[in-house]
């Protein structure tokens, strides 16, 4: 079971015996450890033990599960990087996950669980315990992540759009997004809800501004200003996939209204749906009846050849790869300029 998964089963009954987190995404361990605490101890800091487990022994632990003080509903111990733990006691463990201590919970936080090992098959054969993987997020798992923990932590809704684009700003680590929503908390006060503009005003910084004004460049067909501001982002040390990612969040919508109203829709509809904020869809039905429908229709296939060109590496640098897309998105290159350079 996904970590996600367990924290959204806020009327399930608290676990018992053993759990194992197991992955490298900090923060979901964090949020489960809290949820833990307050559902098997009722949020009693004191009957929590938590030990590093490289210096732990088993006795301790044990000891430690075994003793339920009398002011309080349960045990809960957490060992935290518990490889060698798990290593130096496994059939002890084994052992314990069977006949695991009444009212205490054991949590064992672990970078990887093979499931094929008699331990951990053991763990999911019982009715004590479970493991929980805590691995990234991605796509649309993660926009869901941030939406729904806008809701629990600060009575926020979130919208699709303004997950999305904190995503593409501050990338995937959960802690740093958990950091960057609480920041937008405050941003807005008293308001209930965070929008796409919010997220931009806030998340990012200069360079995101500089993103956003490349590509309205790029978009009313300013090439020289969008290239000076490339450079600019580019000397700075911004990485060229996060720059991808801006490029690929604004384009993508404009692809999207394209297929739409290849399907029917009346362009202009499509725009307002699609906009990345309120008034761009003047701009962007002059952009796209510029370029032309042989162009826009090559958008999400031309960002995707460039996306594979710098993950898996190509006889041009970086800079000059993004150069090239920025150039054929604003027209100024032939529709099939990709196609014949590879």
């Amino acid at each position: 079971m996904h970590a996600t998964e367990f924290l959204d089963r806020t009327d399930s009954a608290p676990p018992t015996g053993v759990v194992v987190l197991f992955g490298e995404e900090s923060q979901l361990k964090q949020d489960v450890v809290r949820l833990l605490v307050q559902s098997v101890i009722a949020g009693d800091e004191l009957s929590l033990g938590r030990y590093a487990g490289k210096d732990v022994e088993l006795k301790t632990i044990l000891d430690e599960l075994r003793t339920v003080s009398m002011f309080s509903t349960g045990r809960m111990v957490v060992v935290d990087e518990a490889e060698d733990f798990v290593s130096n006691y496994r059939p002890q463990l084994e052992e314990y996950v069977e006949r695991s201590a009444k009212g205490s919970l054991l949590v064992l936080d672990v970078k990887s669980w093979p499931a094929n090992t008699r331990l951990a098959k053991k763990l999911a054969a019982g009715k004590s315990g479970l493991a929980l993987e805590c691995k990234p997020l991605s796509g649309a798992k993660l926009t869901a992540w941030l939406i729904a923990r806008a809701k629990y932590a600060h009575e926020l809704q979130l919208t699709r759009d303004g997950a999305a684009l904190m995503v593409e700003l501050a990338g995937n680590s959960l802690g740093l997004l958990t950091q960057e929503l609480s920041k937008l908390a405050s941003y807005v006060g008293d308001r209930s809800r965070i929008g796409i503009e919010d997220v931009r005003a806030l998340v990012g910084g200069w360079r995101a501004e500089t993103t956003w004004t490349m590509l309205n460049a790029v978009r009313d067909n300013d090439l020289n200003h969008a290239l000076v501001c490339f450079d600019k982002l580019m000397i700075a040390g911004e990485p060229a996939l996060k720059i991808l990612g801006g490029i690929t969040f604004v384009f993508r919508k404009l692809a999207n209204a394209t297929e739409a109203s290849r399907s029917g829709t009346p362009l202009r509809a499509a725009l307002q749906e699609t906009s990345r904020f309120p008034g761009e869809a003047d701009a962007a039905e002059k952009y796209l009846r510029r370029i032309g429908r042989a162009r826009a229709e090559r958008i999400i296939p031309r960002i995707a050849e460039t996306d594979y060109r710098l993950k898996e590496g190509s006889r041009l640098p970086d800079r000059v790869e993004l150069e090239q897309l920025l150039i054929w998105l604003a027209g100024a290159a032939p529709v099939e300029a990709m196609a014949a350079a590879g």
